[in-house]
């Protein structure tokens, strides 16, 4: 077996021989015992479990209803009446003074009937001693004046509204998410946060809306001064209007690009830093309150789904996130930008109907694409929103949200806990509404508004677009509707022992293509999850990505003749685990799934390690940009890809393209590995190969390529031995020959 050494000169050889939830909802029993310390419920977890759902019900002055009983309520899931299974209260207030009336006694709610409980049925009230209230306090990038008012609405809390034993945070958002103070219940910690919240800046996001109106007028008024240009003697004076009024269009496109990008960004980075606050808030029992001081969120037609995984989240970890507009009083209303562009857009269009002008250039559907996004800037829409479907509520059109403040410390206080068991029990990854109705006129209730009927033993966030991904992984029999290839490797890196590069590999032939309903050209709507799951079956992390490709009609095919390769990393604890892929076609509704047992082996500080033996498919050079990163399969001036499965074709590249990382204390210095290439018990090839010297990371890497053109057709295993002074370290694996 002849074996050659790949070195940096030699790269260029290998290139070309390899190219060819639900968290309120709870089980009923994790309510069951008496005040103590609670343990961490289960969520929706089995086929016996009940939804429980937090709700408060507020009387037409807006105090607080105590009073009711289970036969007052009634639950609709998607629009279907669910069995009321119990009610219970929850009131940790601080106990009255002496003298002061105490609350009625309460009884146990009703056994479980059809929709509600028998009305003398009363539910049973957790004393004050239960846990204690948790909140999280989220600045968002605010203006001067803004943060001042948040910074009072939130000292009224600290300074009335504090209970012994609250726990306490403070988080602010700016491009990334940042801990100004962890939960504490030490109020002069949190003071000292909301005053560093109060008075650090933020990153500038300059709009110009307003030149880009004024360019847009420019540009109109071109037009009609281009309907008066007729005729050869006027052809020299029309063609510099018409080179002016391009450049104006160009500047236009140009702002409105950059705005809808930033718009973009401050949407993902706001999205993204609430996400990390509801899910770091999941594993505390109870209902969480999240008070988020805003002056609107972006949340463009990219951004929807984030925000929609926001608000599932927050449910299902039960957290309810109050809103708070500290904008205070507008002198415009919330949709100005919105009326403006629709008015330009609407007058421009009206003058080229009236000029007879034939050219449509989609500029009014963009026009009100940008219009709806403008809309979901008014706080009334996005804070709104978010506010409403986890159960708080939104505080607007004030200088002083202190009024609004004390209603949300009495929902932290106060609550009714309404547990029923779904009728509808698949775990489908759709979206469950929820309406819980009360028998008492002129109340306002308060409470979630659905969730996505996805298991809930999940470690991260559940997306939007994963939730109908991760439900087909648990069906059985699991879908196969198409080819695709999964690898997941071990790489120990010294600064990262755990990391696994995780791979999934789809045909492009095999996603469905949908034309635009606008502008022409076809659309691909797809998204790959990977669950990885431990020893024990529990969900250790997850990575996913959502994949919205657009083609002109002429480039379908092309896009179809080639590949979608998903890459991610997880950094894992030493064991044994299992990747387990699902790709879900949006269009189509088709799926297929995949799985992969790896290890990540135990690494002792200095100890030699070894990485996973790949097969190479192909190397491509890396840019200038991509030299800087620092991935596991970066090889001098090229990336490798794995081979997930492809038979080797000796008719097209008769080699074997292979690649590992040694790592350690003496790793690569003076040693030698030795390759065995195996098919069954039998040794058909071996040779030794002189580990690379370790590079600047402290890693030996190694990759050559190996002959393959003497071998019969069939399944074989590459296997590489180094020794690590007490025996061999082995790592080995599978491809197959074809002719």
């Amino acid at each position: 077996m002849r074996q050659r050494k790949l070195t940096r000169s030699l790269a260029a050889i290998l290139m070309s021989a390899l190219a060819a939830g639900p968290g309120p909802f709870r089980p009923a029993s994790a309510w069951a015992q008496a005040p103590g310390p609670a343990s961490p419920p289960p969520v929706f977890g089995t086929q016996t479990a009940a939804v429980v759902v937090d709700v408060v019900v507020r009387d037409k002055k807006g105090n607080l209803v105590r009073d009711l009983t289970a036969a007052d309520f009634t639950v609709l899931e998607d629009g279907v009446a669910q069995t009321v299974d119990s009610l219970r209260i929850v009131d940790t207030a601080p106990a009255a003074p002496s003298g002061d009336a105490a609350p009625a006694a309460a009884s146990p709610a009703a056994p479980r009937a059809a929709t509600a409980a028998p009305a003398a049925a009363a539910p049973t009230k957790v004393a004050p001693t239960g846990p204690p209230a948790i909140i999280a306090f989220v600045f968002d990038r605010l203006s001067p004046d803004a943060r001042k008012t948040a910074q009072k609405a939130a000292l009224s809390y600290t300074d009335r509204g504090h209970t012994e034993g609250d726990l306490v945070a403070v988080f602010s958002i700016d491009l990334a998410l940042h801990t100004l103070q962890p939960f504490t219940n030490d109020v002069t910690l949190v003071k000292a946060a909301l005053s560093q919240a109060a008075t650090q800046g933020n990153t500038a996001f300059a709009s110009e809306r307003e030149e880009a109106r004024k360019r847009t007028e420019d540009v109109s008024r071109a037009d009609d001064t281009l309907a008066g240009l007729t005729g050869p003697a006027n052809q020299a004076a029309a063609s510099l209007v018409a080179a002016q009024q391009a450049f104006d269009q160009v500047q236009v496109n140009m702002i409105r690009t950059f705005d809808a990008l930033e718009r973009d960004q401050q949407g993902y980075a706001t999205t993204n830093g609430l996400l990390a606050v509801v899910n770091g808030l999941k594993a505390i029992p109870g209902r969480k309150t999240v008070v988020f001081f805003s002056e609107g969120m972006a949340i463009t037609a990219n951004v929807s789904a984030q925000f929609r995984s926001v608000i599932s989240s927050a449910n299902r970890a039960s957290v309810s996130v109050y809103a708070i507009d500290v904008g205070g009083l507008r002198t415009h209303s919330g949709t100005e930008e919105a009326r403006k562009e629709l008015e330009q857009s609407t007058e421009r269009r009206a003058g080229q109907e009236g000029r007879g002008d034939s050219r449509t250039t989609g500029a009014m559907t963009r026009g009100l694409e940008r219009n709806e996004d403008f809309l979901r800037l008014n706080p009334e829409s996005g804070l709104g929103q978010l506010a409403d479907e986890t159960g708080g509520f939104l505080v607007r059109d004030t200088n002083d949200a202190t009024p609004g403040f004390r209603r949300i410390q009495e929902d932290m206080r106060f609550h009714y806990l309404v547990s029923y068991t779904p009728t509808n029990m698949s775990f489908d990854g759709r979206y469950r509404t929820i309406a819980v109705k009360v028998a008492r006129p002129g109340v306002t209730v308060q409470t979630r508004k659905g969730y996505y009927a996805v298991r809930p033993e999940y470690a991260v966030p559940v997306r939007t677009y994963e939730a109908p991904a991760l439900a087909l992984l648990d069906r059985t029999p699991r879908p196969e509707a198409f080819a695709m290839k999964l690898g997941a490797l071990s790489f120990p890196e010294n600064d990262r022992p755990g990391l696994v590069p995780v791979l999934v590999e789809i045909p492009g032939n095999t996603m469905a293509w949908a034309p635009e309903r606008t502008g022409g050209g076809a659309h691909a709507q797809f998204a790959v999850v990977v669950r990885i799951k431990d020893e024990r079956g529990r969900e250790a992390d997850r990575l996913s990505q959502e994949y919205s490709l657009k083609a002109a009609s002429d480039k379908v095919p092309q896009a179809r003749a080639g590949a979608v390769l998903f890459y991610r990393e997880a950094d894992l604890s030493p064991g044994r685990y299992t990747a387990e892929a699902v790709a879900y076609d949006a269009i189509a509704q088709t799926a297929s799934t995949r799985t992969a047992a790896f290890e990540v082996p135990k690494a002792t500080p200095g100890s030699l390690r070894i990485s996973s033996l790949m097969v190479v498919s192909r190397a491509e050079k890396l840019t200038p940009a991509e030299l800087t990163g620092k991935s596991p399969l970066h090889y001098g001036e090229v990336m490798l890809y794995p081979n997930l499965g492809t038979p080797l074709r000796k008719s097209v590249a008769p080699v074997l393209g292979f690649f590992f990382s040694v790592y350690g204390t003496g790793a690569g210095t003076g040693q030698r590995a030795t390759l065995e290439i195996q098919q069954g018990s039998k040794v058909v090839g071996t040779t030794t190969t002189e580990l690379g010297a370790p590079d600047a990371h402290g890693r030996s890497q190694n990759a050559g390529a190996l002959s393959v053109g003497g071998l019969a057709p069939g399944a074989y295993t590459l296997k590489v031995s180094v020794p690590d002074g007490q025996g061999m370290q082995t790592r080995e694996a599978a491809f197959t020959v074809a002719e």
